[in-house]
């Protein structure tokens, strides 16, 4: 220290430890390579442990849960349909943290903050409010059924989809369609199993909803069956008893 004292001084780092799986911030007193003491560096900012978090973030990979997966899914289809949204592909998310992560990463230091972290908020907020009713328009989370019941669509698969009872449908006479692509309709029995699975309602309800209301019949007898579903009213119920 009396030799080298020109050239000893205290540093401060807050970096990501991918050995220890957190955020590590110390204070270090060194000569050059050589670290003469070695302390936790108390007085780091919320934003320095958060930016240093960003490193953790790029090692550890992005978790969508299931509501966040759905938004993602939505707006890229909406986009595809040339719709002004932002790009939530994984590789385009990556490289801009810093723009929607950064500030949602207040508390999270490890990977197992990490692991508990939800993403749709920070997402959620990439977009403006214009934006967001875009999306809601083209591409809704759910479809109201003509009895007015909210059915979540499923965006995971290639095609967006509804599983709804095929009673319920009665009286459509336009298929459902979200960013101007016909919605995957399941339709199910009075007991929740598929009966048809189809993309185009008017022409299933013209062609073989026949054979499938002469099956029904016997098998739910107390339901509706009627010969002309686009004249019928949408029901959950059974047939009134007599």
């Amino acid at each position: 220290r009396e030799v080298f004292a020109g050239a000893i001084a205290w540093e401060t780092h807050c970096r990501w430890s991918k050995r220890e799986g957190r955020v590590v911030a110390r204070r270090q007193e060194r000569l050059g390579a050589l670290i003469l003491d070695d302390r936790i560096w108390r007085d780091v900012t919320d934003e320095d442990l958060s930016r240093a978090m960003l490193d953790g973030v790029r090692d550890l990979g992005l978790r969508f849960s299931p509501a966040a997966q759905r938004l993602r899914a939505r707006v890229s289809l909406v986009r595809q349909a040339g719709e002004d949204l932002p790009d939530m592909d994984e590789a385009a998310l990556m490289a801009g943290l810093e723009d929607w992560l950064l500030p949602y990463l207040a508390g999270v230091r490890s990977a197992a903050d990490w692991a508990h972290t939800e993403l749709l908020e920070p997402l959620r907020a990439m977009l403006t409010w214009e934006q967001t009713q875009a999306l809601d328009r083209s591409a809704p989370a759910t479809f109201i059924t003509p009895l007015g019941r909210r059915v979540p669509i499923d965006y995971a698969a290639e095609a967006p989809g509804i599983e709804v009872r095929l009673q319920e449908m009665f009286g459509i006479t336009r298929h459902p369609a979200v960013a101007g692509r016909p919605l995957r309709v399941t339709l199910l029995s009075p007991a929740g199993r598929p009966v048809q699975v189809t993309t185009d309602l008017p022409g299933f309800w013209s062609s073989s909803y026949a054979d499938v209301r002469k099956d029904m019949r016997g098998r739910y007898p107390k339901h509706p069956w009627p010969e002309d579903p686009t004249e019928a009213d949408p029901t959950l119920r059974a047939k009134p008893r007599r």
